[in-house]
């Protein structure tokens, strides 16, 4: 008998379900394994019933489920709390559900700030009034799955690779699960290291680092951060280039911007990467933006709005 799954997403922007779509036939192999019960981007299910007559969120029993993206909002909670009610198991599939991801850079602000900002005007007419009529509250932050509900299984990524995808899919459903990458994308990277020290302050992403040609082999290329270019690879988690491992970005002659989130589910990218920069003896004050260190990893408390003194 086939195993039921459900799948939903939440504050994200679709780039998981892609990844399932990107299965390609081995989509097929899954279906032979499992029975989608649930999973709006595929099948028209609603949540009140089909007709819209149901009174409270109706999410089909499961044996794995599957969700995306980071909770947001009241309507966001409320679904991640009925897929726990209903599934056996839950996959926070995706670093906007195992960390918070982009959308989680607003936590950075707060609603009143932000609302402020989008729905104010810089002149003197009177702001119009903002939109409530079925619009879910937002919370105060954007949280990662595992801050409301409890989270089985972690498959981080934006989007995790289809390899991964499928290994964990594969894994789960026939008592195999599949072991994920554990180590940093700078211990796949086949890139040349000659040395820390020798560059002291971190420059811009306007030019091509130094390599030859895009057909050169990566490990005639010279480490992107040794370079000066800022590449969050030590601190990030590997698995982005599936089974080859290779990391995409670097593949691309691109530094990597960190978006499997910290290696170990409660790291920190931020303090991680301040560290990597002081032992490699680059300057820290080279360094424009700090909030963007937890560009993939802002939720668990890591990005808050910053309160200013007021001047008396």
């Amino acid at each position: 008998m086939a195993a039921k799954v459900a799948e939903e997403w939440l504050n994200a922007c679709s780039g998981c379900e892609i990844s399932i779509v990107d299965l390609g036939e081995r989509i097929l192999k899954v279906l032979e394994l499992v029975e989608f019960v649930h999973i709006p981007v595929l099948m028209d299910h609603k949540y009140y019933g089909q007709l819209g007559d149901g009174k409270h969120i109706d999410i089909p029993e499961a044996d794995v489920g599957i969700i995306t993206g980071s909770i947001r909002n009241e309507e966001h909670l409320e679904v991640a709390e009925e897929m726990r009610k209903k599934c056996n198991l839950i996959i926070a599939m995706g670093t906007c559900a195992t960390h918070g991801g982009i959308p989680a850079l607003a936590n950075s602000y707060t609603n009143e700030s932000i609302f402020e900002r989008y729905y104010s005007t810089e002149t003197t007419d009177k702001d119009q009034p903002r939109p409530k009529d079925g619009i879910p509250p937002l919370l105060d932050t954007v949280y990662a799955l595992d801050e409301k509900i409890k989270v089985d299984v972690y498959l981080p990524g934006c989007a995790p690779h289809p390899d991964q995808v499928f290994a964990a899919l594969a894994g789960l459903l026939t008592g195999n699960p599949a072991a994920l990458p554990d180590k940093s994308v700078c211990d796949f990277c086949p890139t040349r290291r000659e040395g820390k020290g020798q560059v002291k302050r971190l420059r811009r992403f306007l030019q091509a680092p130094e390599y030859l040609s895009q057909d050169e082999p990566l490990d005639k290329m010279r480490c992107l951060l040794e370079q000066g270019f800022l590449c969050m690879g030590s601190v990030t988690r590997a698995g982005c280039g599936g089974d080859m491992l290779e990391p995409r970005c670097i593949k691309a002659r691109v530094p990597c911007r960190g978006c499997y989130g910290p290696v170990r589910q409660d790291g920190n990218q931020l303090l991680q990467m301040l560290n990597a920069l002081a032992s490699n003896g680059i300057e820290l004050d080279s360094l424009p933006d700090y909030a963007s260190l937890l560009r993939f990893s802002g939720s668990h408390g890591l990005l808050r709005p910053v309160v200013h003194p007021v001047c008396k």
